[in-house]
């Protein structure tokens, strides 16, 4: 068996980013993985959960912490279909997450280079690597739709 790529836990993500919209969420899905095995995965849901902090990158990496039963998740790699803002990117950092992999940028709060870059900030105390652009015209695709759909309706 060969080990799964970028695209395969890509493609993960976008079908939670999918459960999102069927809950009526902004559709953005995340998975936390180490090797080949998830440790978390999430969808946005701050409607549902009366939560702001429910974005999908948050709710994968508190499914690792207790799936892990520690807050550091050191050598995984994060998948997300939209640049983390700047509240994940924070918490990508706290929780000493090695690499961050995103399809879609986000040109409004995108925190991985597109408003900010979070992760190049002299005062963080770890260092994140991050590559944008995994399956970008699908992540993409997904977001304008169900924009497009909500301005419709």
């Amino acid at each position: 068996m060969s080990p799964r790529s970028d695209v395969d836990f890509m493609q993960r993500a976008l079908a939670l980013a999918a459960e999102a919209e069927g809950h009526g969420e902004v559709p953005v899905g995340a998975v936390l993985v180490r090797g080949d095995s998830i440790l978390g995965e999430g969808f946005n849901r701050p409607i549902g959960a009366h939560d702001p902090t429910a974005h999908a990158e948050i709710e994968a990496l508190r499914a690792a912490g207790r799936a892990e039963a520690g807050y550091r998740l050191t050598g995984s790699t994060l998948y997300v279909t939209l640049e983390p803002c700047l509240m994940c990117a924070a918490a990508i950092v706290h929780s000493r997450v090695q690499r961050v992999v995103f399809g879609a940028w986000d040109p409004k709060a995108g925190a991985a280079g597109s408003t900010i870059d979070a992760f190049k900030l002299p005062a963080m105390n770890h260092r994140v690597d991050v590559f944008g652009g995994v399956l970008e015209q699908e992540c993409g695709d997904r977001l304008t739709r169900f924009f497009a759909a909500r301005r419709g309706a």
